[in-house]
């Protein structure tokens, strides 16, 4: 038998060099090929291991259904994920889609427009990193753009935020995915003036970690100490410049979803990853308002 065959054989079947090729077993494969037509000469219009398969020696590799949530995610992912100009980690997107797609799936009356509010809080104050998505159209409504955090989640002179609460009192941002509800007049104070701006009433539905939003008076809402070139910081709320929150918050409200992420929290994304398992529906409840 061709040794070269034997080899490209036992590669396609998975073979990795942590445990010896056993030759009669190749054989039985390579016979099977000669049997059913393939031979042994390699050249044909299908990779080696597509033949494989065809000859029933190899499983076809699985692919999600279209409609399946793991399928919408890597469509979400494959058409916006070159529509984000920077990531502090390639989970991000991932875990904010999926985590979309599993509450919109257990609570379709609950999601009644297909905006997807995504914050990156990885990254630093100076660096735009919220971004609106229709998850209808897959595409990019606004981004990106500065967002506060909250200045309980960071250390004098830092600019990325590294600590996150739900506990009432902290001036913290929570992480994890939230409802948005109905909009309203908010008022608040920079610098002792007082500014009014439109804001966005959040239920938070990723358990522990951000169940107190509503509580706490955790909001989406406009802010004049989030310019351009840098988000000042916020009492946790997730704010944006005035102007945008004008036009962009009344678009996102009334049923839309928010998903804050960051990698500084271990807990919290550990917990949070589950979401990525469409088996794993039985363990959602506590993460996604189940």
């Amino acid at each position: 038998m061709n040794p070269t065959l034997l080899l490209a054989v036992g590669l396609a079947a998975g073979f990795n060099g942590t445990r010896p090729l056993e030759f009669h077993h190749l054989e039985t494969v390579a016979k099977r090929l000669d049997v059913i037509g393939y031979a042994a000469a390699l050249p044909s219009p299908l990779p080696f291991r597509d033949r494989l398969v065809a000859a029933g020696l190899l499983p076809a590799r699985s692919t999600p259904a279209a409609g399946s949530r793991t399928g919408m995610v890597t469509a979400a992912l494959e058409v916006l994920t070159g529509r984000v100009e920077q990531l502090s980690d390639p989970s991000a997107l991932r875990l904010a889609f999926a985590a979309y797609y599993n509450f919109k799936e257990a609570h379709r009356e609950k999601v009644r427009n297909p905006y997807l509010y995504f914050v990156d809080f990885g990254l630093d104050s100076h660096t735009p990193r919220g971004y609106v998505f229709d998850m209808e159209t897959l595409s990019l409504v606004d981004g990106p753009f500065t967002v506060a955090h909250g200045r309980g989640s960071v250390s004098p002179g830092d600019d990325v935020p590294t600590w996150f609460s739900n506990r009432n009192g902290s001036n913290a941002t929570s992480l994890g995915l939230y409802l948005t509800q109905e909009t309203y007049d908010f008022r608040g104070t920079s610098d002792g003036a007082p500014y009014h701006s439109v804001g966005l009433r959040l239920t938070g539905v990723s358990g522990r970690f951000n169940s107190a939003a509503r509580s706490r008076g955790i909001v989406v809402h406009g802010a004049p100490y989030v310019t351009p070139e840098k988000a000042g910081r916020s009492e946790g709320c997730p704010a944006m410049e005035p102007d945008r929150a004008e036009w962009l918050i009344p678009r996102i409200s009334n049923g839309g979803l928010v998903f804050l992420f960051s990698p500084l929290d271990s807990q919290w994304i550990r917990e949070e990853s589950r979401v990525l398992d469409d088996s794993s529906q039985g363990t959602l409840a506590g993460l996604i308002g189940g």
